[in-house]
């Protein structure tokens, strides 16, 4: 990877009063806020059965320390979409109000969760009157015995219950998150999108990636964008979808001429790190520039030692001058996060 350049006087002085840029020529628009590590599900890819360590209670932010770093994000920083993720965010005892402090901020932004949606069939309508407008489901199948033992948890109609009433609550097109593992559910993909089509949700394939809390992710087995692809053209036509991808992470096509879309995010086979526009802050107040960082910036611990507004924003854009090109997991010197995806936020 390159290393970073360091920016002419002129250039720092810019970025001194821009938005979140980087010295590649990207701007992270797109905030990724983590309210909570912990899940009510045991994801194999995710974490372990028996959990993780939590992050203790005093390091996380507090509803009110959520809501000031979202603002400085969105007035200060040129933000325009901020989704909230975990863990499980749906945990969050003040999630909805979290959401309508979002929603209140001018200029608003887009507001959208990524969620398991266990419970979402209950929360949906408070989430959607307090602002909510779009959602993530993560779902990986609809068998359940394989629901069972990818997530060591029988709860697919739980989840099943959430999709259908985030739908009807309006957060519509639902769309469906699925990563697909090698000898257990990489034989679904035709019945996933069958199913999404059928309801019209959107459905994402996601490659599997190094992010797992155990550490044994191995390129060699995870199941990649071209055999995703493939599988699917088994039995749907697929053509590129003529729309401007932009920074959209997935790529998408039209399913049997459309309207009807599949999306497969490559992370890993088909990087798109030259488009990123994100920047994520995790349940306990950490900056990462990258999903894939081996670095953090500390924003809770300046804003508890009394920071005003206009330093934590001008913290939180050298933390983003910082990110690499790429997040070079092809590179033999690639070393994994150490923390797992559920203490990251997705």
């Amino acid at each position: 990877m390159l290393a970073p350049t360091s920016p002419t006087a002129g250039e720092a002085a810019a970025e001194a009063t821009a938005g979140l840029r980087d010295r590649h020529g990207r701007t992270a628009t797109d905030l990724r806020v983590s309210l909570t590590d912990r899940c009510n599900l045991r994801c194999t890819y995710c974490m372990p059965e028996a959990g993780l360590p939590w992050l203790p209670k005093p390091t996380l932010l507090t509803d009110d320390e959520v809501v000031r770093l979202v603002g400085i994000a969105v007035r200060d920083l040129g933000v325009k979409e901020v989704r909230f993720t975990g863990g499980e965010p749906l945990l969050r005892p003040g999630l909805v109000g979290i959401v309508e402090a979002a929603a209140a901020l001018e200029p608003r932004p887009e507001i959208s969760l990524t969620t398991n949606a266990i419970g979402l069939e209950r929360l949906a309508g408070p989430l959607v009157a307090a602002g909510l407008d779009r959602v993530n489901v993560s779902l990986d199948t609809l068998r359940p015995g394989t629901f069972k033992d990818l997530a060591k948890r029988d709860r697919l109609d739980a989840t099943l219950r959430g999709v259908e009433g985030a739908a009807e609550a309006g957060l519509a097109p639902v769309k469906i998150n699925t990563v697909l593992m090698r000898g257990v559910n990489d034989g679904e993909a035709p019945d996933l999108l069958r199913f999404a089509v059928e309801h019209g949700y959107q459905l994402r394939f996601i490659e599997q990636m190094p992010l797992d809390a155990a550490g044994v992710w191995r390129r060699d087995e995870m199941v990649t964008a071209a055999e995703i692809l493939e599988a699917l053209r088994a039995e749907f036509d697929l053509t590129p979808d003529p729309a401007h991808r932009g920074s959209a992470p997935a790529e998408t096509w039209l399913v049997d001429g459309g309207p009807a879309k599949v999306g497969v995010i490559g992370s890993v086979t088909r990087p798109f790190c030259g488009e990123c526009d994100r920047t994520r802050l995790t349940a306990d107040g950490q900056v990462r520039n990258c999903l894939f960082a081996r670095g953090e910036t500390d924003l809770r611990d300046l804003a508890r030692s009394g920071a005003s507004d206009a330093e934590i924003a001008e913290r939180w854009r050298e933390a983003m001058r910082g990110k690499l090109p790429g997040h070079g997991i092809d590179d033999p010197s690639f070393l994994q996060p150490a923390r797992p995806m559920s203490a990251i936020g997705g």
